[in-house]
């Protein structure tokens, strides 16, 4: 295990830093600096991330020149007449009714609150294995309002359903590490990075396997809980800074 130990934290060195950004659905959020913008470009960015990273990419960048670049400023002041646009706006089964509703609850929750954080703290206690009740509680609070659709409930991964919750996972890790490294945003205080569950997505899940990180034979939120419980063993602290090494691995060494 020391071995392997060594080995992953040098490719994590290799891949936290800023020359990952670019080709990454995290480069949406670093393309401003508002906190709120971040927020809500990072949790839009991550949703939306199925598919190839290009095209991911691309349409991000589509939805926010519908909010004027501005997304926070959008969501507070925006009239009926400016939610036109967003009726066309397409990834693959997230539609416009999904997307008006983001919207939606989004300008519902910033009209009384300073940041995105506070609506994951609803399950939060501290300690090291709350996500599950915070992620399941911000299911529930997301989908709360009256004409919540139900087709949009599948658009955010809940573990009461035993989903990997890749994508909010993902987010989560940008909003809450701080490494300094240029990659992860670190702006949130309340949720710990030791308690961060790690983004199990294809590549990861390939190469955890390949190296005994995963031993389940498909992959869901257990799936997800044993990898990071395995990646505790190397860093309680930041265990999915081990993200970057699994993904790099996976990605651009194919490994």
């Amino acid at each position: 295990m020391h071995q392997l130990k060594d080995f992953l934290d040098q490719k994590v060195l290799e891949y936290n830093q800023p020359g990952f950004i670019s080709h990454d659905p995290i480069s949406i959020p670093h393309r401003f600096s508002k906190k709120q913008d971040i927020e809500i470009a990072g949790f839009f960015a991550a949703i939306l991330a199925w598919g190839q990273r290009k095209t991911i990419i691309n349409k991000c960048i589509e939805l926010f020149q519908m909010m004027d670049n501005a997304p926070h400023e959008f969501l507070l002041h925006h009239s009926d007449n400016d939610l036109k646009p967003l009726v066309n706006f397409k990834h693959r089964t997230f539609n416009d009714i999904d997307t008006l509703y983001f919207v939606h609850f989004l300008s519902w929750f910033y009209k009384k609150h300073e940041s995105l954080e506070e609506a994951f703290l609803l399950g939060w206690n501290s300690e090291i294995n709350a996500m599950e009740s915070m992620l399941i509680s911000f299911h529930e609070y997301f989908f709360h309002l009256p004409d919540a659709p139900h087709r949009t409930r599948k658009h955010i991964a809940n573990p009461a359903r035993k989903a990997a919750c890749k994508r909010i996972n993902m987010f989560l890790r940008w909003m809450v590490r701080k490494d300094n490294k240029g990659v992860d945003f670190g702006i949130w205080d309340r949720i710990q990075p030791s308690q961060l569950i790690c983004p199990c997505d294809l590549h990861v899940d390939r190469v955890g396997r390949k190296l005994g990180l995963i031993t389940r034979k498909q992959t869901d939120w257990l799936t997800a809980l044993e990898l990071t419980q395995k990646l505790r063993e190397f860093d309680p602290n930041d265990p999915v800074k081990y993200d970057f090494a699994l993904f790099g691995l996976g990605v651009e060494e194919k490994f």
